[in-house]
């Protein structure tokens, strides 16, 4: 159901903000288009996904392995992507919709954790937890090819991974088939 719903996204949208490649620090000035759609989740075999640990941007360790048996949204961000920076008040209203049911993480790269603080205050996504990933690797481990990207990863840990900005009425049902499956 998820897959239905990030297909009929990939099909309605064509632009994305961010290269090909994560190559860690500050991006260059120009944002480039991408292509957008469903990939796999390279390296995240069922059950997998929620391998791994970080450090939050208020300086806190996680472990996503908390978060197991639990449908969870990773949100890709970069501080000076512009439709990262779009989306992000309705990434934190489906968010606080699903509180309790659906667990939100962003997971900011491409920048310097300065504007990535920055951006979390200027577009009130405080109330996530935000993992920063400054070397890209879990950007590579997910597959995330440009920002904003989306992986879905169930309760019984299967990834569903949408690479581009999802209009809020797609994330929603995504997030609706998420919380019930």
């Amino acid at each position: 159901m998820i897959g239905v719903a990030l297909a009929l996204a990939a099909a309605v949208l064509v632009t994305g903000c961010g290269s090909t490649e994560f190559t860690g620090g500050t991006p260059e000035a120009q944002q480039t288009t991408q292509p957008t759609g469903r990939s796999a989740a390279a390296g995240t075999g069922k059950g997998q996904a929620l391998r791994f640990s970080g450090t939050t941007l208020d300086g806190v360790s996680f472990d996503a392995a908390d978060l197991a048996g639990k449908p969870v949204v990773l949100w890709f961000w970069a501080p000076w992507c512009t439709i990262c920076r779009a989306e992000a008040p309705e990434v934190a209203r489906i968010a606080a919709q699903y509180n309790g049911e659906v667990r939100f993480v962003g997971v900011p790269g491409r920048g310097e954790e300065v504007d990535m603080r920055r951006f979390v205050e200027d577009t009130g996504t405080g109330a996530l937890t935000h993992v920063v990933d400054q070397d890209g690797s879990l950007w590579n481990r997910f597959g995330v090819i440009a920002q904003p990207a989306f992986v879905f990863v169930d309760r019984q840990g299967g990834v569903d991974s949408f690479n581009g900005s999802l209009p809020g009425d797609e994330l929603r049902r995504a997030v609706a088939a998420l919380a019930n499956s």
